[in-house]
């Protein structure tokens, strides 16, 4: 029998600049190497969103592939080729950022700011 251990990052009581959450977390599996978002928008959030679209669901998980570059955690590109973003975590900070990249110029903006970060190994 072998037992094998994965690294889990988890980011919890995320604050967002632009919408407001009863919970946001996030959860990178640095061996399955997939992120994994948890939130539940505010009320104030979810009605704006949900005058635009009907299928806006007030608590939902987001899952997604990421990839390692250095100290840097990204998740999989959203978009086209010429134009597309995604989101960036660096392994020993508690800040959320998102990368734009519009015809090879790129751009770096912080999104969130979390209280929690913890790192722990995954016995399986």
């Amino acid at each position: 029998m072998s037992i094998a251990n994965s690294e889990i990052i988890e980011l919890s009581s995320c604050d967002n600049f632009k919408d407001g959450f009863l919970k946001n977390e996030y959860i990178l599996d640095l061996e399955k190497l997939t992120m994994t978002r948890n939130y539940v928008f505010n009320e104030k959030t979810y009605q704006r969103y949900r005058i635009t679209d009907l299928s806006t669901k007030k608590k939902n998980t987001i899952e997604s592939f990421i990839y390692i570059e250095g100290e840097n955690i990204l998740t999989d590109r959203m978009g086209y080729p010429q134009f597309f973003t995604q989101l960036l975590f660096k392994k020993d900070s508690k800040d959320i950022f998102i990368k734009t990249v519009i015809n090879n110029e790129e751009g770096i903006t912080k999104i969130s700011s979390c209280k929690n970060l913890e790192r722990y190994k995954k016995e399986s």
